[in-house]
């Protein structure tokens, strides 16, 4: 277990559940894969607000991590730490690739220091080992997947996610069972790495407190039917009195009401979905 409880010797401290740390390596990052980020408090360039109840952070530097790896394909390299990062829920690990260049990478679930990894065709089937989805077995975990060959990593990064890969087709489709428990059609092309995402314990973790909120860009704010009708479609009710709408009110600033999907009807990638996800 990487998460921990405190005895409650302050009123806040009665429900707390937060990391214990134990998986770190190294507190500081490295200066040369760091950039400062300014605080813009969620507004344009225009200076308007596009997000409100945000703004007010702690102050944080930006790990840049690798999501391609594509010019150092059957390169060995080594974990040399397992660092924590404030931008997101997972960990990252910091390698020495043979070349002595460094990066930043997600760390799967229960690395270690000096792990021995390769990316590329010549690599085995072994976990943290990244390989296309065609020399993948079925039913192995993966994450770290890209929609298209040759690009980025996009999906599966949270803490503790992993997808399955649930078959192949007769073409150079393969199915895969992401986290949502959607099933989709991937190019046997794309690239995957192979096991889970750590700090999938993540889940367990108790905010206790308004400040913890505060310090991650998140304002207080009050229900939309306690505003003034200026403010909100919901607004101008008396006192805490329910909406009295029987469906969901389209906003001002929005095309539609909330919770209407707007997802395209006839969307190109629809063809591969197999399975929609599950509410």
């Amino acid at each position: 277990m990487w998460v921990k409880k405190y005895n409650p010797y302050t009123p806040s401290r009665r429900f707390i559940v937060w990391y214990t740390f134990e998986e770190i390596t190294k507190t500081k990052p490295e200066k040369s894969l760091t950039k400062w980020l300014p605080a813009k408090s969620w507004r344009n360039s225009q200076g308007r607000i596009t997000s409100r109840f945000r703004g007010g952070r702690h102050k944080r530097l930006y790990r840049t991590v690798d999501w391609r790896g594509y010019n150092k394909l059957n390169i060995p390299w080594k974990v040399h730490s397992v660092e924590y990062d404030p931008f997101r829920t997972s960990r990252i690990a910091l390698i020495h690739y043979a070349d002595w260049e460094k990066r930043y990478v997600l760390a799967r679930k229960w690395c270690a220091v000096w792990t021995e990894i390769m990316n590329g065709d010549q690599a085995p089937i072994s976990s943290w080992n990244r390989k296309q989805l065609k020399n993948i077995p079925e039913w192995v975990t993966i994450y770290n997947l890209e929609f298209t060959p040759f690009t980025k990593w996009k999906i599966i990064k949270s803490a503790g996610a992993f997808g399955t890969i649930s078959g192949t087709d007769e073409s150079w489709l393969v199915f895969i069972k992401l986290p949502s428990w959607e099933i989709r059609k991937f190019n046997e092309k794309c690239r995957a790495t192979i096991w889970q995402v750590w700090n999938d314990e993540h889940k367990n973790i108790v905010v206790w407190k308004a400040w913890r909120q505060r310090r991650k860009w998140k304002k207080p704010h009050i229900l939309w039917k306690s505003m003034n009708a200026v403010d909100h479609p919901h607004g101008w009710w008396e006192w805490h009195s329910p909406l009295g709408l029987k469906y969901p009110k389209a906003q001002n600033w929005r095309i539609v009401a909330p919770w209407v999907r707007t997802r395209d009807k006839k969307k190109w990638s629809d063809k591969f979905i197999v399975t929609r996800r599950k509410k």
